[in-house]
């Protein structure tokens, strides 16, 4: 059955977001193919754009989905159904999408603002009332 795994970190928005990146990161260096489904294009764009500038010493390979071939082992976009040969899910997304458990493992993050919170409240609820494997992850600054 799929893990998923909620991430709550300390600390706002852009703590939050290159703790996201980092976990990005560490998936694809353990030879994960990682699908990173946004809310919107915008936020996919903006997470494409965190990728390359979150660590000046760091590379990691992504492409947005409308680049992306087969051989791309980070694909950001936003139609996680469709993402067939990747095995994580990073979930930006307000909600959950569909399909989410073909994939192995799911990373939620739990939010960084009040908005963010609830919607992580939801999905964390959602994974619960199914009987998905729920494990929390607490990262202080």
């Amino acid at each position: 059955m799929t893990r998923v795994d909620f991430y709550v970190v300390d600390g706002g928005g852009a703590v939050h977001d290159r703790t996201l990146c980092r976990v990005v990161e560490k998936a694809w260096q353990q030879g994960h193919a990682i699908y990173v489904n946004c809310e919107d294009g915008e936020g996919a764009r903006r997470f494409d754009d965190l990728l390359w500038q979150f660590q000046d010493t760091s590379f990691v390979p992504h492409a947005l989905e409308q680049d992306a071939d087969e051989a791309t082992p980070i694909v950001i976009g936003t139609a996680a159904a469709g993402a067939v040969s990747h095995d994580v899910l990073i979930n930006l997304a307000c909600g959950v999408p569909e399909a989410v458990s073909r994939f192995e493992r799911v990373v939620e993050s739990a939010g960084h603002d009040d908005a963010s919170r609830q919607a992580a409240r939801t999905r964390y609820r959602y994974y619960q009332e199914r009987g998905f494997p729920l494990h929390t992850h607490k990262i202080g600054r």
